[in-house]
């Protein structure tokens, strides 16, 4: 079976500045920078796309009804933003490579 691994982001830092041959504050910033970009961008209800890796796309969700499963008491769940990920088929076909 294969142990799932999770990057933190110290280790995403030091990953980026050893292939780009940056110090880890340079690294840093440019994460900063494209975490922001894509943030704000989304924000705005645009559509962000990184060639290769995948693009994120804002969604509302419009108001609905719940029903609380135990209780039968139903809840209005207000609108809400939400960020969908859907990866390229570069991506895609390195993934199924490994």
């Amino acid at each position: 079976m294969i142990k799932p691994f999770f990057m933190d982001t110290k280790t995403l830092l030091d990953q980026i500045s050893s292939e780009c041959e940056l110090s880890k504050n340079e690294a840093a910033s440019l994460l900063e920078t494209l975490v922001d970009t894509v943030a704000s961008r989304c924000a705005e209800m645009d559509t962000v796309t990184l060639p290769g890796f995948g693009s994120f796309e804002p969604k509302k969700r419009m108001e609905r009804v719940m029903v609380m499963p135990g209780t039968g008491r139903r809840m209005l769940m207000p609108p809400k933003l939400v960020l969908s990920f859907k990866p390229s088929a570069v991506l895609k076909q390195k993934l199924r490579e490994q």
